[in-house]
């Protein structure tokens, strides 16, 4: 039987001022502070809270589109119940999901779980809650990127959120096509444990250009060390000098284990990359380096960068440490981020002219594709090859 609305009606919607809200039904309108219209519903379906995000007047969203909505989730959950083994009425939601996810992927030894645990809390779970995992739409996957695509970067958190928030920018496509992939490898990961029988939904993620890749110059790299030497924090310097020096990943640095590292051989033995286990080769001072940094760790941690609070006993995060001494360096803590540190060392190698195998084979990439691209940071090294060839040939002579 349909509902009959007194409050949530067209004419009260139409009269209804900035920050003013109806509820009716399990739907809510609000008037947002640019004048737009959002329809949201909050019902309990089945022991389960489902509040989700309908959609804006000014794209076309309407109350009889949240009423069906209300209409579909009651629906699903139903053939659910009916589908599902005896004894089990609920089906999975993304948020308990999400939590089993992480678990899972600690157990099995997954990478970067830090990150996968961040994006699903801050991003994710907000969006999709309880939604039935088997239940996931590419319609929805689309509301996801469109929500997060106006969303505003605050650069630090949001506890640094400025109030004037004109002069923030809109969320990148990478920092969305990060959040995606989590979501895509908890789907494909929910299939090959059982949960649901088939990915649910396809999730098409933003192209992205290849844009310049920033680098430091040596006289920054310069810069930088010197303010990491007078940082309060002291794993940030050995942080740095060993992410310049190897242009390994922030994670594959925090994880590194004392009997990983062969001063003799001068490597770095890598068990968790990318690309699957690998050596990094290091300098000779890193390596000397290296020697005197381990002889002041305190005795029986097998860490490089041990860290008493945290759960793995290893450091997981220098990001503050490292904004405040690339500010300290004169450089933008929003454009210099830890990541700089590897395609500096990626640059000025290809720079001091080593062919791009080598390249390969020290930054730990997957394909000559990847190391391409740092191939065009400055024409220098270039016409430097160019200079070698004419003097090579010693063309000479003769107008055309």
């Amino acid at each position: 039987m349909a509902k009959t609305f007194s409050k949530l009606t067209r004419p009260n919607m139409r009269k209804l001022s900035v920050s003013g809200k109806i509820v009716e039904h399990g739907i809510s309108f609000e008037r947002k502070t640019d004048g737009d219209g959002l329809f949201t519903v909050n019902i309990m379906v089945d022991g389960q809270r489902i509040h989700r995000v309908v959609g804006r007047e000014s794209d076309g969203t309407t109350r009889t589109q949240a009423e069906e909505f209300i209409q579909k989730v009651r629906r699903d959950s139903k053939d659910d119940r009916l589908a599902l083994p005896k004894g089990r009425k609920i089906a999975l939601g993304f948020r308990d999901a999400g939590e089993k996810y992480i678990g899972k992927l600690e157990e099995e030894g997954g990478k970067d779980i830090a990150a996968k645990r961040r994006r699903l809390k801050q991003h994710l779970v907000p969006f999709f809650g309880d939604t039935p995992l088997s239940k996931i739409s590419s319609f929805d996957v689309e509301r996801y990127k469109k929500v997060r695509s106006q969303a505003k970067a605050i650069p630090g958190g949001e506890k640094n959120r400025p109030k004037d928030e004109a002069t923030l920018k809109t969320m990148s496509k990478g920092t969305i096509n990060r959040e995606l992939a989590v979501l895509s490898h908890l789907l494909n990961k929910a299939v090959e444990w059982g949960w649901i029988q088939s990915r649910p939904a396809v999730i098409r993620r933003f192209p992205e250009s290849q844009g310049r890749i920033t680098y430091l110059t040596v006289d920054q790299v310069k810069d930088l060390i010197e303010s990491a030497k007078q940082d309060q924090n002291s794993q940030i310097y050995p942080f740095i000098v060993i992410g310049l020096e190897t242009a390994m990943r922030k994670m594959e640095i925090l994880r590194i284990r004392k009997e990983d590292v062969d001063l003799q051989r001068r490597v770095i033995f890598v068990p968790h990359a990318k690309a699957g286990s690998r050596e990094q080769p290091i300098t000779q001072h890193l390596a000397e380096f290296l020697g005197s940094h381990m002889a002041m760790l305190p005795e029986g941690t097998p860490w490089l960068f041990p860290s008493i609070a945290a759960k793995d006993g290893h450091t997981t995060d220098v990001r503050k440490a490292f904004r405040r001494v690339v500010a300290a360096a004169g450089l933008n803590p929003d454009e210099v981020v830890r990541h700089t540190l590897r395609h500096t060392a990626i640059t000025h190698l290809i720079q001091a002219g080593v062919d791009l195998p080598t390249v390969k084979r020290i930054s730990g990439h997957k394909t000559l594709i990847m190391v391409e691209r740092y191939a065009h940071q400055n024409g220098e090294h270039i016409q430097a090859a160019m200079d070698k060839l004419e003097r090579r040939l010693k063309i000479s002579g003769g107008e055309v």
